[in-house]
């Protein structure tokens, strides 16, 4: 019975971690700097902040998938929208122009911008979970 529970913990927790993973990778991908360049060698705070956000806006779903799902396929499925949900949410908001542009502002390194674009990602997050409880 313990090691029927243990198999789904790690069943429920390696999947989150893997939908975590792919996310990091995908976020990569739709923004249109390269965040891991800008923190690892460029000590860009901003895009810290934004990467911050944005998993911590995807780790907040994803909790609320684990919690209320009556599944595993359900919790999958559920992964799979938070995370989609998020991505969307980065390819637009990093597409603004003008005095908007979160792509010239992250990339000049306004820490401002930054930490909006984390509250933002926190928000859209807190959203995404709350419409999961149903």
């Amino acid at each position: 019975m313990f090691l029927d529970y243990f198999l789904s913990f790690g069943l429920y927790f390696v999947t989150a971690m893997a939908v975590f993973g792919i996310f990091l990778f995908l976020y990569a991908k739709v923004t249109p700097y390269d965040d891991y360049k800008m923190i690892f060698e460029e000590n860009n705070t901003a895009s810290a902040l934004g990467l911050g956000g944005a998993v911590l806006g995807l780790s907040i779903p994803l909790y609320s998938a684990l919690v209320h799902s009556v599944s595993y396929d359900d919790f999958a499925m559920w992964a799979v929208v938070a995370m989609a949900i998020q991505l969307i949410f980065a390819f637009i908001l990093t597409r603004l122009g003008g005095k908007f542009s979160v792509k010239n502002h992250i990339n000049a390194g306004d820490v401002s911008v930054g930490v909006l674009m984390a509250f933002l990602s926190i928000s859209i997050g807190l959203i995404n979970a709350g419409s999961m409880s149903y």
